[in-house]
């Protein structure tokens, strides 16, 4: 068999630099171990943590709709949604939120539209639709979803993000959600693309306000044909139009005014200024840990965003000065999702950002001054084989130390039919944290719910099982999804902390806590949206490796600042802790 030259030398290459790395991180005397050469036959030795996908024996049955099959003819019909990790019924286990769409030019027989669906938590690893009961069976091309009590009222609310119309659907306490969207004020009668959303309370006054990112103004009877233009082609390829070439949405800022509406203070904020921008996923996190919330947007082919708060109502994408809007080269990315995370326990917030194919994700290192490095080659993270989508910082063995998973998926199925080298659904990535600023590639190791191929979107994570690690949630187009059980992660130790506002929001949006292990200290902020598109567990989960003891617990309230600390903490626990009130409620983890 011919190989072609240039091709072969780069393989050799990079075979020969991965020997000289493990012959250099091998001691000398175990060179002669004929144990290392069967390793090498036999690939990457299994993880003692393993991802296995579980949705069909969990329920999960409903697949997702997601335009045409083979071909998609609009930008509409590639983009895929969110989902969500979320206990509705604050029962204490985590139940499912899945968004849906729809196909261009199609007529559904009666009942057989796909809608989003509502699974209720079994508590014993299985789902059961709810759907109907619940109220939150919509029909229609949605995007994002993010989760926020924003009344108060101690149940968490849905924001869903659509093309054409949101919907904030208000959580009755009772299983069922009613569409309030015209009475909160959120309703505007205009066709917009709603695609990633978040809740923060941005001016600290104890209620969540709404931060909505839009993506392209998309009017699908006017969309070109494929090839019409030079942003209708793809490697020479005729592919569908855009985002390049369509106008692009502009973000929205609402401010709740504490009696259950809101108000658009997009131009009055500042949020405007940017202009028009192809934005997907937003996240809020107090990044340059001033104690007030900001904003980080992924956007599509422009620079993306990042909204420091002014602390008057006000905020300045300050994106370019600190280093965070374009790729390590100064150029223009294709932003896909967020995670984030202090993933070097330095106490400032790092930026993971996904991007496109044939260009690598972005790892954005907190430089400790409120700007950002561009880390990801020198770190591990600088894949660029797939077009990806969701992500997220999580502790998969509970080591201490964050780690990154990653989904993937192409938009156009067309390529199937060429060898550009690249196909329309590809495995995940998971990339270990090693504790020194470097992360490992370790996805051939963990297990089938990884290396399986879908084109996939949104992810969200979570314990859905109770059992002290932490499980994936994953849309895939035109399929089923994915259901990502985490065995092996919980054994070592870990808390996880559930956060009730008094005097903040009762979500406790913002609310940041620090956990010390002897001289390791980690932090994280409870957010809502993040990812791609999606909704992870409100609950903060915290790897504590071999310590079977929390030296400290530290929360700082978001609204008061105030800071409450617990001491001497058992591990392996899941703690509720209410505003002013301590620990209010233990549970131990529920092992397989």
């Amino acid at each position: 068999m011919n190989f072609p030259r240039r091709r072969f030398l780069g393989s050799s290459l990079f075979l020969l630099g991965s020997t000289l790395t493990e012959m250099l991180a091998t001691p000398l005397w175990k060179w002669g171990d004929p144990s290392l050469a069967q390793a090498a036959v036999a690939g990457p030795a299994a993880s003692p943590v393993q991802f296995v996908n579980v949705a069909r024996e969990a329920g999960l049955n409903a697949p997702s709709v997601w335009g045409g099959v083979d071909h998609k003819r609009s930008i509409l019909e590639a983009k895929g949604s969110g989902l969500a990790f979320f206990d509705y019924d604050h029962d204490g286990w985590l139940d499912i939120y899945l968004s849906n769409g729809d196909r261009l030019d199609t007529q559904w027989p009666a009942g057989k539209a796909p809608t989003s669906h509502l699974y209720k938590n079994n508590r014993d690893g299985t789902f059961t639709d709810v759907t109907e009961k619940s109220g939150l069976g919509v029909t229609g091309w949605q995007t994002g979803v993010c989760v926020g009590d924003y009344d108060n009222d101690g149940w968490d609310d849905l924001f869903c993000c659509f093309w054409g119309h949101n919907i904030l659907f208000h959580n009755n306490g009772d299983g069922t959600f009613t569409d309030v969207t015209h009475k909160s004020g959120l309703y505007k009668d205009q066709i917009r693309w709603g695609v990633g959303c978040t809740f923060l309370d941005y001016d600290r006054d104890g209620h969540l306000d709404l931060f909505v990112c839009n993506y392209v103004a998309l009017e699908p009877s006017m969309i070109p044909p494929a090839g019409a233009a030079n942003n209708c082609q793809w490697k020479g390829v005729p592919v569908m139009c855009g985002p390049r070439g369509l106008p692009g949405g502009v973000n929205l800022l609402y401010h709740n005014n504490g009696n259950g509406t809101f108000t658009d203070v997009s131009e009055k904020s500042g949020i405007l200024k940017p202009g028009p921008r192809y934005s997907i996923t937003a996240v809020s996190y107090d990044f340059d840990n001033d104690g007030w919330p900001d904003i980080y947007v992924a956007v599509d082919s422009e620079p993306s965003i990042l909204f420091k708060n002014n602390h008057d109502g006000t905020f300045t994408d300050v994106a370019m000065m600190a280093g965070c809007a374009y790729s390590n080269e100064g150029h223009e990315q294709a932003g896909m999702g967020v995670a984030v995370a202090d993933y070097d326990c330095d106490g400032w917030f790092d930026i993971f950002k996904t991007n496109f194919a044939d260009d690598t994700s972005d790892l954005y290192h907190g430089n400790g001054d409120g700007t950002y490095t561009d880390v990801a080659f020198s770190a591990g993270v600088a894949n660029n084989r797939y077009v990806a989508w969701g992500c997220g910082f999580i502790d998969y063995d509970n080591d201490g130390w964050k780690d990154i998973l990653q989904v993937n998926g192409h938009v156009y199925p067309e390529i199937d039919r060429y060898h550009f080298g690249q196909t329309f659904k590809n495995p995940r990535l998971v990339y270990k944290n090693l504790g020194n600023g470097q992360f490992k590639d370790v996805s051939a190791e963990m297990g089938p719910g990884i290396s399986e191929q879908y084109s996939s979107r949104g992810a969200a994570f979570g314990d859905y099982d109770n059992d002290g690690d932490v499980d994936v949630l994953i849309l895939n187009m035109n399929d089923l999804p994915s259901l990502l059980r985490n065995d092996g992660g919980n054994q070592q130790n870990w808390i996880k902390i559930r956060l009730l506002g008094t005097q903040c929001n009762r979500t406790a949006i913002g609310a940041r806590v620090r956990v010390t292990t002897g001289k390791h200290i980690q932090m994280d902020e409870v957010h809502s949206g993040t990812s791609v598109m999606s909704q992870s567990d409100l609950r903060l989960h915290f790897g504590l490796g071999a310590a079977d003891t929390v030296d400290l617990i530290e929360v700082k309230w978001p609204t008061t600042w105030k800071v409450e600390r617990f001491a001497h903490v058992k591990a392996n626990q899941i703690l509720t802790i209410r505003e002013g009130d301590g620990i209010i409620a233990t549970a131990a983890a529920k092992l397989k």
